[in-house]
């Protein structure tokens, strides 16, 4: 068994041996690489509606935040401690998200999203009262009853990511396969940076492919190099600012809608 030393942003848990994580561990990095394209994806949305590239791009951040939570909790030395920041930053940056990005107080910010995840993970590692078979189901009922940004769909990807945690070639067949489904949910793409996308007798053999690929979701699989390829090296960042980037995301794009 291969021991994985501690990545430099992760809280390393003293009392289990950890196998390597078939994917990237650095985390700082990966994390302002997510922030920058959720900055452009709610820019895409609030600012510049006219180019909905900017919306696909976007879809990039969400398995990379997902990937970097499988990560924090495979290391943190205190789930409940984990938690509870995840809980702290959703519930402050809250009126900010309303206002930034014209939400109701009932549709909660992405940190919902990440908290019922990782209550459903808790739950299968530890497997206390048949926990591993509750927690999930409950994850997933209440990210419908909560209305979390991008619901159960979102739950279901987390709970199928970790169990392959350690195998590149799982975390490779899980992405590309539930992203194809994913897609299946939203209508095709007509264009991309001014290409138009041609479905025609002259691509019929590869048509299927071409529009599972083509829909909004399905832009989440450009996130795949990034979790697969390991950086040589990781920015260390402070926890405080691993999570203020969120909220202050939010205020940035508030004074970009105010100066349009």
């Amino acid at each position: 068994m291969t021991v994985i030393p501690e990545p430099e942003s992760a809280e390393l848990n003293p009392t289990h041996v950890r196998r390597a994580l078939g994917g990237n561990t650095a985390t700082g990095i990966l994390k302002l690489i997510a922030l920058v394209f959720m900055m452009i994806d709610h820019s895409g949305k609030m600012v510049f509606p006219g180019i909905p590239e900017m919306r696909y791009l976007g879809r990039i951040a969400f398995p990379v935040y997902v990937w970097c939570m499988i990560v924090g909790f495979e290391y943190t030395r205190s789930v409940p401690k984990y938690l509870g920041r995840i809980l702290l930053v959703g519930l402050g940056s809250q009126p900010l998200y309303m206002v930034a990005l014209n939400h109701k107080w009932y549709e909660p910010n992405i940190f919902l999203t990440l908290f019922l995840g990782l209550c459903a993970l808790w739950g299968i590692r530890e497997k206390k009262f048949g926990s591993q078979f509750w927690a999930p189901v409950l994850a997933i009922l209440l990210s419908g009853i909560l209305k979390v940004d991008y619901g159960w769909k979102g739950i279901l990807f987390m709970l199928l990511l970790y169990p392959v945690r350690y195998l590149r070639s799982g975390i490779a067949a899980v992405m590309i396969a539930y992203f194809l489904f994913w897609g299946c949910f939203y209508s095709l793409t007509p264009s991309l940076f001014g290409w138009t996308i041609p479905y025609n007798d002259m691509f019929e053999p590869l048509q299927g492919i071409m529009k599972a690929l083509n829909r909004s979701e399905a832009y989440g699989l450009l996130s795949l190099p990034l979790i697969l390829i390991p950086f040589r090296k990781d920015w260390k960042m402070p926890h405080w600012l691993s999570y203020a980037l969120y909220p202050a995301h939010l205020v940035l794009l508030w004074i970009m809608e105010t100066l349009k």
